[in-house]
């Protein structure tokens, strides 16, 4: 499966607003989010490392973007992103990641379309109710009436923020990012 292609060069940047700034350090707390499949995870009581990757929102074929999606710094590339994780996912374990998350504040139900499409052979998680975001402090965006997460990628040590990745550009290269994280700090 091909990643969609995307010139990143006419999408803009977005800027570090120091809205993570905050994050690092952080133990995460205890809050149970719904995964696609229909388990319950609290990411504070996960021991080992995790991979948290955090995007807006993930677009349907069906269902056209909201309006103004790719002049909006940050929105565009969650498929990218998703599937550049999907292909790297035995490097990230063989590097010490036990779990590797995908969470946005989209329904399950929605979340289960793309992770059927895009085969993610990992969990994705729905904080539709905003209680991590809120929790965490978590920048977000609003978009359409919608209050979705912007784009930030969490190295998670035994329920504590280790490293942010924000912001996260081009998305389909977090991954490499977070690779190079992880060769220079294995535990």
């Amino acid at each position: 499966m091909s990643l969609e292609q995307v010139d990143w060069t006419k999408i803009p940047t977005p800027q570090d607003d120091g809205a993570c700034d905050h994050l690092t350090g952080l133990r995460i707390p205890s809050n149970t989010l719904k995964a696609t499949d229909n388990s319950s995870v609290d990411i504070s009581r996960i021991s080992g490392r995790s991979v948290v990757y955090i995007y807006p929102m993930t677009g349907r074929p069906d269902t056209p973007l909201p309006d103004g999606w790719d002049s909006m710094p940050g929105a565009r590339g969650c498929t990218p992103q998703s599937c550049a994780f999907r292909d790297h996912l035995d490097e990230l374990t063989d590097l010490g990641v036990n779990h590797l998350y995908g969470l946005s504040t989209q329904s399950t139900e929605y979340q289960l379309e793309a992770a059927s499409r895009l085969h993610l052979p990992y969990l994705l998680l729905s904080d539709q109710d905003h209680t991590l975001t809120n929790a965490l402090s978590l920048p977000t965006m609003q978009v359409d009436g919608m209050r979705l997460l912007k784009r930030l990628t969490l190295i998670i040590d035994n329920g504590v923020i280790s490293h942010v990745f924000y912001p996260v550009f081009p998305p389909d290269k977090n991954v490499t990012d977070v690779i190079q994280w992880l060769q220079q700090h294995q535990h």
